[in-house]
C-alpha cells in the first residue's frame, strides 16, 4: 500500500501550501503529491491525470476535502468510481470520509444515489421550464426553412430587402444570401426600400 496525495486550488493566485502540508503530515512523500491550479469543474486536469496514471491496486489517495477533488457531484462520483475499479481508495481528511472497505463502498453508493437524484432534479426543472416557456408561446426546435421561391417572387414584385425581411420574418442578411447579393455593408450594390 502506497499513499498518494492530491491538492487543488481554483486559481493560480491561490496557494496549495495548506493542503500539501496536511498531506505531508499524513505521511505522503512529496514526490507522490499531485497538484492542480484549475477549476474543479474541469476533470481534465494535469495533476489529476498524472495521479490516475501512477496509482495501482491497493494504493490510497489522500485529499484534504471533498471539494478539492471536484466541484460537480456527478464528476466527483465518476472519479471515485474510477479509482474504486482500480482498487484504489480515497480518504478525505477534513470530511472524515473514506472509500475503503464495506463502509467505503456504502459511501460511494450513497454518493452515487445523491448524484443520480441531482441529475433527475435538473431534468425535472429543465422540463418544467420548457413547459412553462411553451405555455408562453416560445417555440423550440429548428426554425422553419425559408421559402426561397417566395423571397425571389417578392424581389421580382419590386420589394426591397428590408420589406422582404419584414414580410418573411427573417433577417435582411438572409434575404441577401438567398438572392446571391452581398449586403450594403460590404459595399456591393444592392437595392433596399
Amino acid at each position: 500500500m502506497r499513499l498518494f496525495g492530491y491538492a487543488r486550488v481554483s486559481t493560480s493566485q491561490q496557494s496549495l501550501d495548506v493542503q500539501v502540508n496536511a498531506l505531508l503530515a499524513e505521511g505522503v512523500h512529496q514526490k507522490r503529491i499531485f497538484t492542480d491550479k484549475s477549476s474543479g469543474g474541469n476533470v481534465n486536469r494535469d495533476g489529476l491525470h498524472m495521479l490516475r496514471l501512477k496509482v495501482e491496486e491497493g494504493d490510497i489517495v489522500l485529499v484534504k476535502k471533498l471539494d478539492r477533488l471536484g466541484r460537480d457531484t456527478a464528476d466527483m462520483i465518476n472519479l471515485i468510481n474510477e479509482f474504486d475499479v482500480l482498487g484504489v481508495a480515497i480518504r478525505f481528511l477534513d470530511d472524515g470520509i473514506s472509500t475503503e472497505g464495506t463502509m467505503g463502498r456504502m459511501v460511494v453508493t450513497i454518493l452515487s444515489a445523491v448524484a443520480q437524484a441531482e441529475r433527475q432534479r435538473i431534468l425535472e426543472r429543465t422540463n418544467e421550464g420548457r413547459q412553462e416557456a411553451k405555455a408562453k408561446g416560445i417555440k423550440f426546435g429548428r426554425k422553419p426553412t425559408v421559402n426561397k421561391k417566395k423571397v425571389a417572387e417578392l424581389k421580382a414584385q419590386g420589394m426591397g430587402a428590408t420589406e422582404i425581411a419584414r414580410e418573411m420574418q427573417i433577417g435582411r442578411s438572409t434575404v441577401y444570401k438567398i438572392l446571391g447579393h452581398k449586403s450594403k455593408r460590404s459595399d456591393a450594390p444592392f437595392f433596399d426600400a
